[in-house]
């Protein structure tokens, strides 16, 4: 069955509303109780975060939603046309992420390249490399007070809280952060953490020592005074996230851990996928598709040809 009208990652009354995943940027106009192709686990967490209520539609289309590498139930689209197929990359990454299901690519003749990270000098570590500077980073400083990490509540959160685990730390988290996890773990993904919001006898072994704590970006600083005022302790803090690559933050440290591609890993995805067409879309279209065809890869940023987020008459 075709579809006569697709929304990607924006919610238009009388579309089609494909989410390919749960974070806020890609749900913008999302209405309560709306129907929307996206993944179970999509569903859940936009429920969750934002008590929505919305429902998956039956998948009747001419469409395959391929596995990401994202952040948990992060999705790709595979249009399915008359003589061709497009791909819609959605939110994706190369490397493998601890907390999701790995990328799946398939061939497509057109392909929708995210754009989020466009520099061709912009690389990030690789992940092992990032996560043992991570646990050594926490190994350090929990022999000298509290650390406590400013992170994304969705996706970055529960890598981080894996990331701890697997050194036998059990770390704090927020209360946003909390009712994620609960999804996450409803879809088999385990994480060893303690809440304020749930654990109050928990908390009291864990605060006996210095301790890790993981709170929503936001609220980094105004926390980290906070606990450093009720424990009478040094705050040591961090941030995990690409733009880590890009930006000073005022903090101990900071990783570029980032569930993105760079473009070392958008040259990867693109030979995979093999398409005969490529249009880039988001904030930073126009640069991605300079830095692309200057080295060879002919790319035009999509918003000069018509809006990404409506593909009409599919």
């Amino acid at each position: 069955m075709l579809i006569n009208k697709l929304s990607l990652d924006e919610y238009i009354s009388g579309y089609k509303n494909f989410v390919s995943h749960a974070h806020t940027d890609h749900i913008k106009g999302i209405k309560k109780y709306a129907k929307i192709i996206a993944s179970k686990e999509t569903v859940e967490l936009i429920n969750t975060r934002f008590k929505k209520n919305v429902v998956e539609e039956e998948n009747k289309y001419n469409i395959e939603m391929l596995d990401a590498g994202h952040i948990l139930g992060s999705k790709q689209l595979l249009i399915k046309l008359d003589g061709f197929d497009l791909l819609y990359s959605g939110d994706y990454q190369m490397e493998k992420n601890i907390t999701c299901k790995e990328i799946e690519i398939k061939n497509a003749d057109i392909l929708l390249i995210d754009s989020t990270y466009p520099y061709r000098d912009i690389i990030f570590d690789e992940k092992n490399i990032i996560i043992d500077k991570i646990q050594r980073f926490v190994k350090e400083y929990t022999k000298k007070g509290i650390v406590l990490f400013g992170t994304y509540s969705l996706g970055k959160a529960q890598e981080i809280i894996k990331i701890v685990n697997e050194i036998g730390i059990k770390p704090i988290v927020d209360k946003k952060i909390h009712e994620i996890n609960q999804v996450y773990i409803k879809n088999n993904v385990s994480l060893d953490y303690a809440s304020y919001f749930k654990d109050s006898s928990e908390i009291g072994e864990i605060v006996r020592d210095n301790f890790v704590g993981i709170v929503s970006i936001n609220k980094l600083y105004d926390m980290a005074n906070k606990i450093s005022f009720a424990y009478g302790k040094k705050v040591y803090t961090a941030v995990a996230t690409g733009f880590a690559k890009l930006f000073k933050f005022n903090t101990t440290m900071q990783f570029d851990l980032s569930d993105h591609a760079d473009f070392k890993q958008a040259i990867e995805y693109i030979n995979a996928v093999n398409p005969k067409k490529i249009y880039t879309y988001g904030n930073n279209a126009s640069i991605f598709a300079e830095e692309l065809n200057s080295i060879g890869i002919r790319a035009e940023p999509i918003e000069e040809l018509y809006n990404y987020n409506k593909i009409s008459s599919i």
